[in-house]
């Protein structure tokens, strides 16, 4: 593709493509897993390509591994909507030798999982994307690396960004979705008004067969851009949607709502951590409300970014939610994940980067 932008997972996709035999990408729809998963295959199935969609079911019925033929490794596009692919695959891997035989994405936990019968363990190597980091997006200059934070000794690190309160503000509510950042103005500020109501219209339903109302569904996610960078509680949120009177949520429904909306990657919750590897901390604290982009809370708000100008308040909350999407990227790339810490007295820390070598780093948003 000749406009395409590199993103900071692609040196993950090829080094995993060096050492497992399937790669599955998954994250939410739109933020480019099909056009970055292009860069790498040999050549490519779309499974929900109109043509040959009903085709394609019918062959994943009947005969899946004719799917998997063609030049490795082969990209599998949007696999979910027939995961009897999932056991041909992980078949074809253990019968191939070598590596890097599939790429597969997925843009939702499929439905019908009960069909496969093999988890995929030590054939498959998971790899989460999200929407483009302001570095991706040319934003950013990346003068200050994340790697380097960990690996400066202490070194004094510093750069200054040049950017705006009304850039800051413009770039929370366009979001990091790959389209936008080729628009401007008001072209590339509507995408993610178009991306929420897809989301309640028909993908909270569609990601499992179960059948969700639009207007809960919208309520719902006012309610969690309300509590963005927050330990909210389900019962908070059925009061936020109850107050009006006009539509009655139950605790059950909220925990239902949000499971499909995690299960299409809409919502990705920070979870605590602790310095102590055996800490009952953890495991007792809220996990912090937050959306894969900071453009989805503006979008159910309804606002733009002359409303967070005026709301500096608010501003900030959604620019932590930026801050951590971006986080998350650079993280993922330093084989790392990212956390929230806070302790029954009161501390807190917005977020801990944590590398599987055992060190940490504290951002304070």
């Amino acid at each position: 593709m000749a406009n395409y932008k590199p993103r900071v997972i692609d040196e993950a996709i090829a080094n995993r493509l060096r050492n497992k035999g399937a790669i599955l990408v998954e994250g939410a729809k739109w933020c480019g897993k099909t056009t970055t998963c292009e860069q790498h295959a040999a050549s490519i199935l779309y499974m929900s390509d109109p043509d040959r969609v009903a085709q394609n079911l019918q062959m994943a019925d009947i005969s899946p591994r004719i799917l998997l033929r063609g030049e490795t490794p082969r990209l599998i596009d949007e696999w979910q909507i027939a995961p009897k692919l999932w056991d041909a695959v992980r078949f074809e891997v253990d019968h191939r030798d070598g590596f890097g035989h599939f790429l597969m994405t997925g843009s939702a936990a499929p439905a019908e999982m009960d069909q496969v019968h093999h988890t995929g363990t030590g054939r498959f190597d998971w790899i989460r994307m999200r929407p483009m980091s302001l570095y991706e997006s040319g934003e950013s200059s990346g003068a200050v690396s994340l790697g380097a934070l960990f690996s400066s000794g202490g070194e004094p690190i510093y750069a200054q960004s040049s950017a705006t309160l009304e850039d800051i503000a413009f770039l929370i509510c366009r979001g990091g979705w790959p389209q936008a950042t080729y628009l401007d103005g008001r072209d590339a500020l509507v995408q993610s008004f178009d991306y929420l109501d897809a989301v309640v219209k028909s993908d909270i339903s569609r990601v499992d067969g179960v059948a969700r109302s639009e207007a809960r569904a919208r309520l719902l996610m006012r309610s969690l851009a309300r509590h963005q960078g927050t330990q909210t509680p389900n019962t908070t949120i059925c009061e936020d949607i109850n107050v009006g009177g006009d539509i009655d949520l139950s605790k059950d429904t909220v925990v239902s709502y949000t499971a499909a909306l995690k299960k299409i990657f809409v919502i990705e919750d920070c979870p605590a951590w602790s310095p102590n590897l055996r800490s009952k901390t953890a495991i007792r604290t809220t996990d912090t409300r937050y959306f894969v982009d900071p453009s989805i809370a503006t979008a159910a708000l309804g606002v733009g970014p002359g409303d967070l100008i005026n709301d500096l308040q608010t501003c900030g909350l959604l620019f932590e939610t930026l801050c951590i999407r971006d986080l998350r990227v650079y993280a993922e790339a330093l084989d790392g994940n990212v956390s929230h810490f806070r302790t029954k007295e009161g501390l807190e820390c917005d977020a801990v980067i944590h590398l599987r070598n055992g060190s940490y780093g504290l951002a304070e948003i």
